[in-house]
């Protein structure tokens, strides 16, 4: 049973729930988590898992529930998962602390896309059902907030070193997400009226004491103007130490940050630069393609516009070599690189993401690199280079002399896998994507 990856969607940012309560751990464990259940069946929607996943993933149903949770459990401790296989995308853990440890429930859930909450009524359900399960399970804290404005806000440590985070928790109101319910032990920290009294979209006491607070209607408009100066006013409030234009002026920024960025890449190496955003948090992305949108990799240098002559005995014997090298490259990276057999552009594009994403230059052993990486890359790019571009090899006893004639100009393969192979920014600089492009241009 295939679940929805969030990748599948493409990158998009995320609704993510994080909930901190307490169970009765002397009670039924079945009992004890209906009201859990109950309210996740009524209230999720379109976002409603249909699949648990334990030691296997079967059809969601309250019995597939007690099964997984069964076959999960360990001494102190059992967890499931909850997914979908349509969108939008769903990834929840429901995970129970058990005796000797203090009882504890912990629920995280992520739903892709994050403007399935642009409706006033998905997220009314939202709230509805985190109010049932603050209400039952004396919740200690729990927010619901975008991920990328997540990681823009300093979470989970604010600061602070781990051990730090970890000792003393959300001590104080270090943010507001859209959506937050404070423990009893926090609320009487601010203050109980002054906690009730915050000016946001939604403020409500619990019967066990915990205040939830819900910043605006909706989650997913939760960086535009309005939704900045109402979450600001309400943290000033909570924590009157803070300047209100300071913080004010820190959530426009994380605003900013997210604002979409136009990709316009350098046309040779396009193809390369527009797998890399993904590549990094969902809050960094847009600043990271401004970057890239800028980059200009330097203008090909290895060439010559005379041709030095082969200078080897037997070239048969050195072209030999030549695809040995290539093919041990083949060989050493088809599982990782499956493009790599076809000997095509867009397979010398996949070594571009490849390298870079392993930061192939920088974690591996620089003898290694020298002694056999590089010649291999250098064999196979000139093997790219001869069977797409109609190129001759002449060879040479220096490899970085070694050359591929296209057209009016030799091609030096050997000395740009080299170069290519100094640092990760060198894989930006010196990419194969590029150097095939500019070859490409002097085809006859």
């Amino acid at each position: 049973m295939k679940v929805l990856e969030f990748q599948e969607l493409g990158v998009e940012d995320r609704l993510r729930l994080s909930f901190e309560g307490t169970f009765d751990s002397r009670a039924n464990l079945q009992a004890e988590l209906e009201p859990l259940f109950d309210a996740l069946e009524a209230r999720a929607g379109g976002w409603m898992p249909d699949v648990v996943e334990g030691r296997r993933r079967r059809t969601y149903s309250r019995a597939a529930v007690w099964q997984a949770l069964e076959e999960e459990r360990e001494e102190s401790s059992t967890s499931i998962g909850l997914y979908r296989t349509k969108p939008p995308a769903l990834d929840s853990t429901i995970q129970l602390w058990l005796p000797p440890l203090p009882p504890k429930l912990d629920v995280w859930i992520s739903v892709q896309p994050m403007s399935l909450f642009g409706g006033e009524e998905l997220c009314r359900k939202f709230t509805d059902m985190v109010r049932a399960w603050a209400g039952r399970y004396q919740a200690t804290y729990v927010k619901a907030n975008s991920l990328a404005d997540d990681q823009l806000s300093g979470a989970p440590y604010f600061g602070r070193d781990e051990r730090t985070s970890r000792k003393d928790g959300f001590d104080k109101v270090y943010e507001l997400c859209w959506l937050n319910v404070f423990g009893p032990k926090l609320v009487e920290s601010v203050g109980r009226d002054r906690m009730l009294s915050t000016p946001a979209h939604l403020v409500e006491e619990l019967p066990n004491g915990a205040v939830l607070l819900v910043l605006w209607p909706t989650a997913a408009d939760f960086a535009s103007e309005a939704a900045r100066v109402a979450q600001a006013r309400a943290h000033v409030h909570l924590r009157p130490d803070l300047d209100f234009d300071t913080v004010l002026r820190t959530l426009r920024e994380r605003s900013a940050a997210l604002v979409p960025v136009e990709p316009r890449f350098h046309p040779d190496v396009a193809p390369f630069l527009s797998r890399l955003p993904d590549e990094f948090a969902i809050s960094e992305r847009q600043r990271k393609i401004a970057e890239l949108n800028a980059f200009r990799p330097p203008v090909p240098e290895e060439w010559l516009p005379v041709g030095l002559p082969a200078d080897v005995e037997n070239q048969e014997r050195v072209l030999e070599s030549y695809g040995d090298l290539s093919e041990g490259l083949v060989a050493a990276l088809h599982t990782k690189v499956p493009s790599i057999f076809d000997a095509t552009p867009e397979s010398l594009t996949d070594l571009d993401f490849y390298f870079w994403r392993e930061n192939f230059p920088e974690r591996y052993e620089r003898d290694l690199i020298d002694e056999h990486t590089a010649p291999a890359l250098g064999a196979f790019l000139g093997g790219v280079l001869v069977r797409r571009l109609g190129g001759t090899w002449v060879p040479r006893q220096k490899l970085d002399e070694s050359q591929v004639r296209v057209g009016n100009r030799v091609w030096l393969p050997f000395l740009r896998a080299r170069r290519y192979m100094q640092s990760r920014e060198s894989l930006l600089d010196y990419s194969l994507t590029q150097f095939f492009h500019e070859v490409e241009r002097y085809r006859p």
